[in-house]
């Protein structure tokens, strides 16, 4: 097996027994990344010298047994949406300029830096991360590892199609309404959506409390490993969480026994599913309860909250480009200046009312996990689409949030979601399934995710 194929535990236990190091992991993982970087697109920025410094130094203390922490040494991306000291965060816009000192870490960035992690470079992003695939007048478009013909998605496309391919197994992104669980589902990996202010975030987003940072991973024990590191106050963030009672990673082994799953194929019919989806998402939930689970096929008092989210969301960009002249917005990607203009003419009394449907979704959420520990649904109804296109051709969609039904519902209420590949459809594109627990229970997430991958109920394409 080569270094880029390894998890960051696999890569942590070869450093430990000294099989390789730091230097010799980095080194195939830049290679890797520069390999991939002309098909798939995934970068903004290589920081190899940095990450080589990095590693040399990572390789050090643990031939001194001295690591400094949970992830030394293992090969890390961010997206760069995330400020990271010394590098430009660009945001995929034309409209941010270069220059300057960037001489801060976003907190989830400060904190993988204080364990020793090597920053190997910055994924692409759509501009301000607004929209579910990954394409952008700054660095055009990011391609699936699968196929490169189709997206990646989004909006942290870069990060899924990065780790996808083992340019690094841990990778940062954001989500504010499944830009982590969408690319990893379209690339066959995990993403975790965690509990809003489970990791703190720095400028804050202008899409306000809508926007997560996440771990997108090979599978959920680095997912928890990460979270361990990040999951972490910081002083910058004033609604981020206090620390989490337990380690995420010791958590894992509990297994799925027991546990009240609800299962909702298509959240009462108002969603249509493509066959192959709907099929290995089943499996999967059988999967769940031959474990042991208590699966019953029910779903949540909800309808589609879209109209709230637009609300929100739009007003959100339009937030971001405010203060930008009339020279500076024709930059902007045109369906982003589309819905600036929509957010602009809200009132604030559009956005309280969009704030009143979520706070009763919430509300009708609390009680549903009252009953159910977790809800499993698909993550997204379909497979990757052409690269390039804000919607699939055909699909009737207006907008991205037109094929991301299973998404954008849990940012509103910032519960933990994660995505798991359970399968692949014809053409070998990737297939995902959602784990949403209630607020807080970011653990219940995990376990159920990491009892998937050891009973072998995960793929994640051709």
């Amino acid at each position: 097996m080569e270094l880029t194929d390894l998890t960051a535990v696999q890569l942590l236990d070869g450093y430990r027994t000294g099989e390789f190091s730091p230097v010799e992991a980095t080194t195939a993982a830049l290679e890797r990344a520069a390999r991939i970087q002309p098909e798939v697109n995934a970068f903004v920025r290589l920081l190899s010298e940095d990450a080589l410094e990095q590693a040399r130094e990572s390789a050090g203390r643990w031939r001194r047994g001295e690591p400094a922490g949970l992830v030394d040494g293992v090969p890390v991306t961010v997206k760069d949406i995330l400020l990271l000291r010394g590098h430009p965060t660009l945001r995929g816009s034309r409209t941010v300029a270069a220059d300057g000192e960037w001489a801060e870490d976003a907190p989830s960035v400060a904190r993988l830096r204080e364990q020793g992690a090597v920053f190997i470079g910055k994924t692409t992003t759509p501009e301000y991360g607004w929209k579910g695939v990954t394409d952008s007048p700054l660095t055009g478009v990011t391609r699936n590892p699968h196929d490169p013909a189709r997206t990646a998605g989004g909006s942290s496309g870069g990060s899924a199609a990065a780790v996808a391919l083992g340019a690094g197994p841990l990778s940062l992104g954001t989500d504010g309404g499944g830009s982590v669980r969408i690319p990893a589902a379209f690339c066959g990996i995990f993403g975790l959506k965690p509990t809003y202010g489970r990791v703190p975030l720095y400028p804050p987003s202008a899409f306000g409390t809508l926007s997560h940072v996440g771990p997108m991973t090979r599978d959920a024990a680095d997912a928890a490993l990460l979270l361990d590191v990040i999951g972490r106050p910081d002083a910058r963030d004033w609604s981020a969480l206090p620390a989490a009672p337990g380690s995420f990673v010791a958590a894992l082994g509990g297994g799925v026994h027991g546990l009240r799953v609800a299962y909702s194929p298509s959240l009462g019919g108002q969603v249509a599913v493509r066959p192959a989806v709907a099929a290995a998402v089943r499996r999967a939930v059988a999967g769940l309860a031959e474990s042991g689970a208590y699966v019953e096929e029910t779903d949540p008092d909800l309808t589609d909250p879209v109209d709230a989210f637009h609300t929100l969301w739009f007003g959100g960009a339009a937030r971001v480009v405010q203060g930008l002249p009339p020279d500076r917005r024709a930059l902007l990607d045109p369906g982003l200046r589309e819905i600036c203009g929509a957010g602009a003419r809200l009132s604030a009394l559009d956005y309280l009312a969009a704030v009143d449907v979520r706070m009763d979704l919430g509300r009708r959420m609390g009680r549903f996990h009252e009953r159910y520990d977790l809800l499993v649904t698909p993550t997204l109804p379909i497979t990757a689409f052409e690269a390039g296109a804000e919607v699939p051709k055909g699909s009737g969609h207006r907008r991205w949030t037109g094929w991301t039904p299973f998404t954008y519902p849990f940012n509103l209420t910032q519960q933990p979601a994660a995505t798991v590949p359970v399968g692949a459809d014809d053409a070998g594109l990737p297939i995902g399934l959602q784990l949403v627990a209630a607020r807080h229970r970011d653990d219940l997430v995990l376990r159920a995710a990491h009892a998937l991958y050891a009973a072998g109920l995960t793929r994640g394409g051709s």
